[in-house]
């Protein structure tokens, strides 16, 4: 299995609103995806974030699907509202588990 996971920091214009319809979108591609065994997404509250404010976290059967992922339409469209409102930076971490 293949975890992926996914911070994301966004400008200082970013609404809590916005935060949250990302939150929402990400949640949405679970049934738009195949070999997906887990998906979780939420606002970061941790005092430590360094201003990481969104996590994503999905669990893949394997590689196969998680390469499928990053060009699947429904992610790119997430991936183009994320910088639609005020994407920042990234941090993506993919580990063999």
């Amino acid at each position: 299995m293949i975890d992926h996971i996914v911070l994301v920091k966004f400008s200082e214009t970013t609404t809590q609103e916005q935060l949250q319809e990302v939150v929402t979108r990400f949640k949405a591609l679970r049934s738009h995806l195949t070999g997906i065994v887990d998906l979780q997404a939420g606002l970061n509250f941790s005092e430590k974030n360094q201003g990481y404010q969104v996590i994503l976290s999905v669990r893949f059967e394997d590689r196969a699907a998680l390469e499928a992922y990053g060009p699947n339409p429904e992610h790119q469209a997430v991936a183009a509202y994320i910088r639609e409102v005020g994407r920042v930076d990234s941090i993506i971490v993919d580990m063999e588990v």
